[in-house]
């Protein structure tokens, strides 16, 4: 029996995460599949950025909507802390998230996350100009 997967797209206030949750589509195999999408914004923060609030989440709630896909939007005091909790939580198999250009890895989202990530999970990183499916790199967490 093929396990379910639970696939999380890890989105930002920018218009281009919809190739994210593109992707992270591609990932669903079966009806039993999950697609997951999630924003979290740091507290005192807005949610969106320059983006009228309003007008981005209803982007967001749409290209997830189209895909089948669920949409949470969280604030949080810690951003990786709250994703790996939700991951964990939901039972996460796959995380998608997009490259990240940050060079220090203190800097880098997708290093802090995988730091924090407790369970077995796989990241799936796509890159901003996705070609072809050799340009995705897929990490094998190793929990801590």
């Amino acid at each position: 029996m093929k396990h379910k997967r639970k696939i999380l797209v890890c989105v930002t206030q920018q218009k281009s995460c919809e190739r994210l949750i593109d992707f992270g589509h591609s990932l669903v195999k079966s009806s039993q599949d999950e697609l997951h999408v999630i924003h979290v914004v740091k507290e005192n923060w807005k949610y969106f950025g320059q983006l009228e609030e309003k007008d981005a989440l209803e982007y967001l709630f749409e290209a997830s909507k189209k895909r089948d896909a669920m949409l949470t939007v969280l604030k949080a005091k810690d951003i990786e802390k709250t994703l790996s909790e939700f991951a964990q939580n939901h039972r996460i198999t796959d995380i998608v998230m997009g490259e990240s250009f940050e060079k220090n890895e203190q800097q880098n989202m997708i290093n802090r996350l995988q730091d924090q990530t407790q369970i077995k999970v796989r990241f799936v990183i796509v890159p901003l100009n996705l070609n072809e499916d050799l340009d995705v790199v897929v990490l094998e967490n190793v929990m801590n």
